[in-house]
């Protein structure tokens, strides 16, 4: 597929800044829902139209991570583990959706941040940022999300919000 080792990232802050490798890149955020998949492929083929690296973004809290599997009852996971369960899940999910070839480089970051600050900061030095757009029927449709709508308000490249009817 393309694709290096996971990035894991335990605070957001200067880290992610400087860290972050997406010069020109095409970074979108993923959290397995419906809409952020849909956004998912539009960023694939955003990526390969460009042809520059797809960073498929995953932020994450202790109230959004999944437990891991392995971690004994009452037992508390470390942030590591969390974080290479999170980065795991990603990348099966891409794999999932784009495919073992996507026909694009592709980097999975697992970022212990909430999800608009984690995604605004992976935005400094991309080309694009891609977000869904979790669809609601009638007027309420017609209003961004909030991780959408701080995403369009202040990241630092423009941004592609994918709504549902693509």
């Amino acid at each position: 597929m393309g694709r290096g080792s996971v990035e894991h990232v335990d605070e957001v802050g200067e880290h992610v800044l400087e860290r972050a490798d997406v010069p020109d890149g095409v970074v979108v955020g993923v959290d397995g829902s419906a809409s952020s998949l849909r956004a998912l492929r539009a960023a694939a083929e955003e990526a390969r139209l460009r042809g520059c690296v797809l960073h498929v973004v995953r932020a994450w809290t202790l109230r959004t991570a999944p437990r891991p599997p392995d971690c004994p009852p009452g037992a508390v996971p470390s942030l590591r583990e969390y974080s290479d369960y999170v980065g795991q899940q990603t990348e099966e999910l891409v794999t999932e959706h784009l495919g073992p070839a996507p026909g694009v480089a592709v980097r999975v970051h697992a970022i212990h941040s909430p999800s608009p600050q984690g995604l605004i900061a992976a935005s400094t030095h991309a080309a694009l940022l891609v977000v869904g757009h979790r669809g609601r029927g009638g007027f309420a449709g017609l209003v961004l999300g909030s991780v959408a709508d701080q995403c369009v308000r202040h990241a630092r490249c423009p941004v592609l919000v994918v709504r549902p009817n693509i």
